[in-house]
């Protein structure tokens, strides 16, 4: 018998599966819930267990490992009859790596609490790639003693893991990551869109400029996407809409002013409701090429 801990895993999204997947590369037993079969068929032929609902997955978890899209989601998870809190054995940890509003993952981590469940946030960057590859950055906020238990499960799915502060940190420090990030990709779309305009080779202008100060990890994940015009999702332009939502009252609240980023929020929000929100968030060159004209 394995002595690591029993994990739950509740969603397998495009995240969420290659995240599962490589615990169970680890050698962690993975126990799977989320609403799509095919989902859970792929996590039992990788090797982990399929459960038939949340109080299944979840009953016998040393370790319950969350992965939805908003707070809603994590709520609707956790709180109820057939919720987490009510099915988890005393003493469980909950790794929420859902990227949500900093003040729910608060509240969660009381509520559990009090029934003597215990919950770190640990929301990640990097993207699909970064899921599979296990290279993910973990931003965790929690008790010291909580992200001390929880390292070697989170050294499993990424490299850079930091404890930033107590509940609510760690999705502070993600809906900073999501405000970098989109004026990044917007900052490279209207490099894009101008590079071609100029009848510049327009691989080559992103090497040169990837080799140099204006280079990113955003511009290398991202730099085939412009290219071939690929949008398919890795991190969908509805999720990003969503995680600047999350930015920019946390900063309203806090008093901290965010001019580009506000500019951003709306373009992603344009994009959005245009109908790409299924895409990848460096569609965001979409949006720079309508408004220079060009028809999508």
């Amino acid at each position: 018998m394995s002595n690591l801990p029993k994990i739950a895993w509740v969603g397998l999204g495009i995240m969420g599966s290659p995240m599962a997947e490589n615990l169970l590369k680890a050698g962690y037993s993975v126990t799977g819930f989320t609403l799509e079969q095919d989902k859970l068929d792929r996590l039992a032929a990788a090797g982990g267990s399929a459960a038939g609902s949340i109080a299944e997955a979840v009953k016998d978890a040393d370790v319950i490992i969350t992965m939805v899209p908003a707070s809603p989601q994590v709520e609707a998870i956790s709180y109820g009859e057939n919720g987490i809190l009510e099915n988890a054995k005393s003493g469980a940890l909950i790794i929420d790596m859902s990227s949500i509003t900093p003040q729910t993952s608060i509240d969660l981590a009381k509520n559990a609490a009090a029934k003597g469940i215990r919950v770190i946030d640990a929301p990640v960057s990097g993207g699909e790639a970064g899921a599979i590859e296990a290279v993910l950055s973990i931003m965790v906020g929690g008790e010291q003693v909580d992200f001390d238990e929880a390292l070697p499960v989170l050294e499993a799915l990424g490299k850079v893991i930091v404890l930033c502060g107590p509940h609510g940190s760690g999705q502070t420090v993600k809906a900073a990551n999501q405000l970098i990030v989109a004026v990044n990709i917007q900052a490279c779309a209207e490099a894009v869109v101008f590079l071609e305009k100029s009848g510049v080779n327009l691989e080559a202008a992103l090497d040169v400029l990837n080799g140099g100060l204006a280079g990113s990890t955003v511009l290398t994940r991202k730099k085939a996407n412009f290219l071939n015009r690929d949008f398919k999702p890795g991190f969908r332009i509805d999720l990003h809409h969503k995680d600047m939502g999350i930015v920019t009252d946390a900063a309203r609240n806090v008093g901290a002013a965010l001019p580009v980023g506000a500019v951003v929020a709306q373009l992603v929000a344009s994009l959005r409701a245009q109908g790409d929100g299924g895409l990848d968030h460096s569609a965001l060159l979409r949006a720079v090429e309508r408004l220079s004209g060009a028809q999508i």
